[in-house]
């Protein structure tokens, strides 16, 4: 018996698009809402203030893939010289539950986070958004920009970190990628979020955050997604809002029943993104305040990692090694 190694070196070299991921992505949102999927809320442990390691098993139906997410996020890893968030992932047969590949899940989490963003834009940015806001510039920023020019027409794009010289690097690095839009400095975060439809926080998920938006801050009709947890937004703004959704109702709830996360936020989800895209929720696409809370399911990143397994074996790529 052996199982396929893949290194990220291995998974960046597929070259796999966005619109890849964002299709699976797509896909794993509706059948969870059609209940095909297995998702139970990631258990974690804080081995240091301001760090997490989480488990995130999953099963996805229909697609027939099973598998578990190892990933941590570091607060003081940038000082280092190493990466905020970290992640392996294992594959599973499941027909047999035999480990059938272990792959480096760090790009799976920057594009597959991005990705479920972009499905978000997709059924719930009012009609003629055409203006994005990105606060925090690190790699979810960049990946989140990539992910959403692919369903969202962008004329402007409002970036603001706390950092000068991140927004100067960014705007370097990311104009060519993006050459439709103009992606203008931003000297605070209220100039993001005061002239943008869609406003993406990407900041570090902390225990005790000092949350700086408020609903003033924003515009009178707007799509807010935190993918930062509750860092960013200030209650009044998750209370405020006429639809408020999250990636999976049972993991918000359990997280937020910890009262470490979310304190002031709503107590109550009425509908998670797998009824948005199971069309169990209507058409979310009108003008409204509306948040999407994404914090991140382990069926994105099976629905991913199978996605890249069955290209490497396709191509050769990857090395196998015994059990």
């Amino acid at each position: 018996m052996e199982l396929l190694y893949l290194s990220r070196r291995d998974v960046e070299s597929l070259n796999i698009s966005y619109n890849e991921v964002i299709n699976a992505v797509e896909l794993s949102f509706k059948l969870k809402g059609e209940g095909k999927v297995q998702l139970p809320p990631k258990p974690g442990v804080n081995p240091r203030p301001n760090s997490f390691i989480h488990a995130m098993p999953a099963y996805v139906g229909e697609v027939d893939v099973v598998g578990v997410k190892w990933v941590s996020g570091y607060l003081g890893n940038p000082a280092r010289g190493l990466p905020y968030i970290n992640a392996i992932l294992i594959l599973n047969d499941p027909e047999t539950g035999l480990p059938v590949a272990v792959m480096d899940a760090t790009w799976i989490t920057a594009v597959r986070t991005a990705a479920a963003s972009a499905v978000a834009v997709k059924y719930m940015a009012s009609p003629g958004a055409e203006s994005l806001g990105i606060v925090g510039l690190g790699v979810q920023g960049r990946t989140h920009l990539l992910a959403i020019r692919e369903v969202l027409r962008l004329r402007r794009v409002y970036v603001h970190d706390v950092i000068k010289q991140k927004v100067k690097a960014y705007i370097e690095e990311m104009s060519p990628q993006c050459p439709e839009a103009e992606i203008v400095p931003c000297e605070d975060y209220k100039c993001v979020t005061r002239n943008s439809d869609v406003v993406v926080t990407a900041t570090y998920i902390v225990e005790r955050p000092k949350r700086f938006i408020a609903l003033k801050d924003l515009r009178e009709e707007f799509l807010a997604i935190p993918v930062d947890y509750d860092a960013a937004f200030e209650e009044d703004v998750a209370r405020a809002v006429d639809v408020f959704v999250v990636d999976d109702k049972e993991q918000y709830l359990v997280t937020k029943g910890k009262e470490k996360y979310f304190k002031g936020y709503p107590d109550i989800v009425e509908f998670d993104m797998g009824d948005v895209v199971a069309g169990r929720a209507g058409d979310l696409r009108v003008k409204a305040r509306k948040m999407a809370l994404l914090m991140g399911i382990a069926s994105h990143d099976v629905v991913v990692a199978k996605l890249i397994y069955d290209k490497a074996i396709k191509r050769g790529v990857g090395v196998k090694l015994p059990l």
